[in-house]
């Protein structure tokens, strides 16, 4: 069985990793969550509610200050990582093996194990720093997922946008979910439109 762990930071965008959460319970994997105190800030800054709400998610959650909790071990039995958002902060941490928070030192271990890590960034505009950070997690082995929702689907609101996206990270984990189309739906139903030549 899959057993997912989930680092959530400060950055803007937690409604991706609640919608994310609420996935991975419901297709039946397990997963676990590490939370930042500026996240928690955010959280419920941006959602409207408390952070602890995901405890209905997630079988165990962690604090940063946690140094010594399973996940900093290279024993722990994780299929892989998704840090999301992740912030600048975080990924310059994981960029240079800083691992002075628990979920610094879970990225590490993640990447030396050489297992998935996938870093939900979300800042804009990117100064070349957080460009060379991106490149030295990729090079060590990270994926770099921007928080870049798809408009093809032609979402009707914020939580379909949310959900197509949150979609492409579980097709890139291959996960099966129920939580959008993918483009080849999508495309039958344009290729079947038919068009006027000028």
């Amino acid at each position: 069985m899959s057993k997912y762990l989930i680092g959530i930071t400060g950055a803007s965008g937690v409604i991706y990793a609640w919608t994310l959460l609420k996935a991975f319970k419901n297709t039946g994997i397990e997963t676990e969550v590490i939370v930042t105190d500026p996240a928690k800030k955010v959280w419920e800054q941006e959602l409207g509610f408390e952070w602890t709400e995901v405890k209905r998610f997630v079988s165990k959650i962690y604090l940063e200050h946690e140094i010594d909790a399973p996940p900093a071990s290279g024993t722990s039995n994780y299929s892989g990582m998704i840090v999301i958002p992740c912030s600048m902060a975080t990924l310059s941490a994981i960029a240079t093996g800083a691992s002075r928070t628990l979920l610094q030192r879970s990225a590490d271990v993640m990447l030396k194990e050489k297992k998935p890590l996938i870093l939900v960034i979300r800042e804009t505009p990117l100064s070349l720093i957080h460009i060379k950070n991106m490149e030295m997690c990729a090079l060590a082995g990270a994926t770099i997922f921007p928080a870049m929702p798809a408009f093809y689907l032609k979402p009707r609101s914020l939580q379909e946008l949310v959900e197509g996206f949150v979609g492409r990270i579980l097709n890139f984990l291959g996960v099966k979910h129920s939580l959008s189309k993918s483009w080849e739906q999508e495309y039958e139903k344009y290729q079947s439109t038919s068009y006027s030549e000028d």
